[in-house]
């Protein structure tokens, strides 16, 4: 209510100006009446100088004279009549205020009405911080999150792999403690889409290394949980995150959903800050900064942030250094096929903990089938195309290197 009353008075006294400034005229300035007068006085001087030489005659004069004089009487008229205003128009005026006052008050009054928020009670920055605070506290857990999503069906493994996933969670059902078993079956339940059952398994893997758990694998832990409650990070899959980057703290992939995390909830000024400046760390083609870039010219708005998009610059593929080819051609045949082991694995770790693009997963497939390691080219197949599902041409191009590595005809 205190805002209405203020606009409304602020409305009031500009209108007020303005319609003062409007019925009143150029007060304490010539008005043009008396303008008019002096022209006229002066052209009577001119007729009599003109007749005094001869240039005009008297005829004339007399008329000359006669039409100025008539000119004169009307404006002194209306130099008496409008006083100050010089004759301005009363009504004229009048109807000029109203229309005035009827466009800033009645115009300004309805436009809030329907862009603004009529009835919204003041909520200052300390008051929207504890709001955002108490979202924070009270939201929804891992487990009663996706209790209210519609279910999601997982991918069924045909064939031998069937077979093999279902002797995986045998064995690991088995032997709770084998550490190898867990970490296989988290990922081949990712790559399947059955997420929850992949979040306990690396929930496992956390167990069972205890201290000596990396911040990956916290992270592949929390991004299991997201992708399993569909993007929403709840406080378990933050506690994930918090232990990452308490191990690493510029972990990017942490720190992006981190700032997912901020935005769910209402700290988007905090989450702004974050993901610019995983923006301009790059590497440009890293896969977290895609939906940073499509994402944070409106994060920008809503933080009150003015922001402009860093270009972006044409990623380049990982692979050997000019010096690496120069060391390998000086290698054995068994050094060089170990060396070109050691950056396949590279390679492949960085994919599964980072991602990539589709051109860098079909050289990986591609890679995997030269070195006669068909089974793990298909397994990379099967994983690629969970990751770039619905990117017909991404899947096009893995697909191209799993023909290379005789994955598929």
């Amino acid at each position: 209510m205190l805002f209405w009353i203020v606009v409304s008075l602020i409305a009031l006294a500009i209108t007020g100006l303005l319609i003062l400034a409007l019925m009143r005229g150029r007060a304490g300035e010539e008005p043009p009446a008396a303008y008019d007068l002096r022209v006229y006085r002066d052209q009577l001087k001119e007729v009599d100088r003109d007749l005094a030489r001869g240039v005009i005659a008297e005829e004339d004069a007399d008329r000359v004279r006669a039409e100025v004089s008539r000119r004169i009487l009307a404006a002194d008229a209306q130099l008496k009549e409008g006083g100050d205003t010089g004759g301005q128009p009363r009504t004229v005026g009048l109807i000029m205020a109203a229309l005035m006052a009827l466009v800033l008050i009645g115009g300004g009054l309805g436009l809030y009405w329907n862009i603004g928020a009529p009835g919204y009670a003041d909520f200052p920055l300390e008051a929207r911080i504890d709001a955002a605070k108490e979202k924070h506290a009270n939201r929804a857990s891992q487990a009663d999150y996706e209790a209210d999503l519609p279910p999601v069906t997982p991918n069924v493994p045909e064939g031998d792999y069937a077979d093999l996933i279902e002797k995986l969670r045998q064995t690991v059902a088995d032997r709770p403690d084998d550490l190898q078993g867990h970490q296989l079956l988290a990922r081949n339940e990712a790559n399947l889409g059955n997420d929850k059952a992949a979040y306990i398994a690396q929930g496992e893997v956390l167990r069972l290394k205890g201290d000596d758990a990396s911040p990956n694998d916290y992270v592949s832990h929390a991004e299991l949980m997201i992708s399993a409650a569909q993007g929403y990070v709840s406080p378990e899959a933050e506690a994930s995150l918090r232990s990452a980057m308490e191990r690493q703290p510029g972990h990017p992939i942490a720190r992006y959903y981190w700032g997912l995390m901020l935005i769910q909830n209402d700290r988007q000024d905090l989450a702004f800050g974050l993901w610019e400046q995983l923006l301009r760390e790059g590497p440009h083609d890293a896969p977290w900064l895609g939906p940073i870039r499509a994402n944070i010219e409106q994060l920008a708005w809503e933080a009150g942030v003015k922001f402009e998009m860093p270009a972006v610059e044409a990623p380049a593929l990982s692979g050997p250094s000019a010096e690496d080819m120069q060391a390998a051609g000086e290698m054995s045949a068994e050094d060089r096929q170990e060396m070109i082991r050691g950056m396949v694995e590279t390679l492949s770790e960085r994919l599964a903990t980072e991602g990539g693009s589709p051109e860098e997963w079909a050289r990986l497939i591609g890679a995997y089938g030269v070195l006669g390691e068909g089974e793990r080219a298909a397994a990379i197949w099967a994983e690629a195309q969970q990751v770039f599902a619905g990117n017909d041409d991404a899947i096009a191009t893995v697909r191209a290197g799993a023909q290379s590595a005789g994955v598929i005809q």
